[in-house]
């Protein structure tokens, strides 16, 4: 079993209730067991900000599904709650669920890229991660708590409802 992250983010139609279904359904992935997941977190919207906020989250996961099988599954999510694929980059998305890391494995392929490409600069995936895996160390052996010294928080807070 290989130990996954999973980053889910929502700012359309419910976000908080869209996060919640996510990792929900994160949680019914075949052939894989839970481990845990980040509070909630409100952060502004990368690109254009003419769009509301984001709720985000991570999820880690323990997995016998290969990188693709889990791409698969976690498209699958997205598309069941709504998920319209579209050619603008950053905008406005009912849900979003990016594959963060895959074990220690780096993959650079057509559909997936792991270590997740924007994953350093974003502190709304640096900062639920840490909180659910404070001592992580990335495959090339950079340190989460090194990220973290180096990436501002832009307004990134727990939600509270």
């Amino acid at each position: 079993m290989i130990v996954a992250y999973i980053a889910v983010g929502s700012n359309m139609a419910d976000p908080v209730a869209q996060a919640n279904d996510a990792i929900e359904a994160l949680k019914q992935l075949p052939r894989s067991e839970f481990i845990q997941a980040s509070m909630l977190y409100s952060s502004t919207p990368m690109g254009p900000q003419n769009q509301p906020d984001y709720i985000n989250a991570v999820v880690a996961i323990q997995t016998e599904l290969t990188p693709l099988e889990l791409l698969d599954c976690t498209q699958a999510i997205e598309l069941e709650q709504g998920r319209v694929r579209k050619d603008e980059r950053w905008g406005p998305r009912t849900l979003d669920l990016d594959i963060l890391l895959y074990g220690n494995e780096n993959i650079d392929s057509e559909r997936l890229t792991v270590p997740h490409y924007g994953m350093r600069e974003r502190e709304f995936v640096l900062y639920p991660l840490a909180e659910i895996t404070p001592n992580l160390t990335l495959p090339d052996g950079t340190e989460l708590a090194q990220l973290l010294n180096s990436v501002d928080r832009n307004g990134l807070r727990i939600w509270q409802a």
